[in-house]
């Protein structure tokens, strides 16, 4: 959480720089104090706290306290460990591990439970499924067709952007579209979310925050993620994403009832013959 604010300074405005210099500095104090305390200690108005709160995607200033008690008492690491060319194989492997276990747990503290039941109830009644993605996101985006299907709903995923856009056209309010991407930003994804949602098609959005994905999302479920993009490939972004569809999946499940249980059995059934018998 609190590299997230970090991350997102240069995207706040002067004043709730301030504020969030403020939390930066001594977040152990910072969730002690009142809205009243803390936009005096950083010189600013009682709004301008609401609006920094907002602006990273929480309710008010007791919902961001909440969150970042929890973040602190956690214990996650604040600074991300980056990979150096001269690194063992132990420090490798401890480095790997130990920032996805970081990233799972900073995704699980900033959930936002509101928007997750939303997003289970749209799927739930949902005509027909749909899952974008591209790149890495593909990958997930076939992970969570496969998870979907087997409880016998119209569910298929899309990587192919020509394919997206067709896609798109024929989806209306009864379907629900899940928009899966790391930066939030890729043109030929927006291009097919935006066609959907011009259909009046509910866009359920997993992605980093303050992104045109977001902004197009009829439900958006943050998944913030702090990695070096540029020299290696989105692995954090990726099992955060795998783990908000897991969510999604079991949450339908448990939504559906006990008719799930037969037909999960229906389907296993059906690969029986295909293992071998010890």
């Amino acid at each position: 959480m609190l590299a997230k604010i970090e991350h997102q300074l240069p995207t706040l405005s002067d004043a709730e720089r301030k504020v969030a210099q403020c939390i930066l500095d001594q977040p152990d104090e910072a969730i002690k104090l009142a809205v009243g305390d803390m936009a005096q200690r950083a010189q600013v108005s009682q709004p301008t706290v609401i609006r920094f709160c907002r602006s990273m995607g929480y309710r008010g200033w007791p919902d961001f306290k909440l969150k970042l008690a929890a973040n602190i008492i956690v214990g996650i690491p604040y600074v991300h460990s980056t990979l150096r060319a001269g690194d063992p194989t132990s420090v490798l492997a401890a480095k790997v591990f130990d920032n996805a276990v970081t990233a799972l747990l900073r995704a699980r503290n900033d959930i936002n439970t509101d928007r997750v039941d939303s997003a289970i109830t749209l799927l739930t009644k949902a005509r027909r499924i749909e899952f974008y993605g591209q790149g890495n996101s593909g990958i997930v985006a076939s992970d969570a067709q496969h998870k979907f299907f087997r409880y016998d709903l119209a569910a298929v995923a899309y990587c192919d952007t020509h394919v997206q856009l067709m896609a798109a056209s024929l989806l209306g309010p009864k379907d629900v579209l899940v928009a899966i991407s790391h930066s939030g930003r890729s043109k030929d994804l927006l291009d097919a979310v935006s066609l959907a949602r011009k259909n009046n098609c509910p866009i359920i959005a997993i992605t980093a925050s303050n992104t045109p994905l977001e902004a197009l999302a009829s439900v958006f479920l943050r998944a913030d993620t702090q990695e070096d993009t540029v020299l290696y490939s989105p692995m954090l972004s990726r099992l955060v994403h795998l783990a908000m569809i897991d969510l999604l999946a079991l949450g339908v499940a448990l939504a559906r009832g006990e008719n799930v249980s037969t037909i999960l059995a229906k389907t296993k059934k059906s690969l029986a013959g295909k293992r071998q018998h010890a």
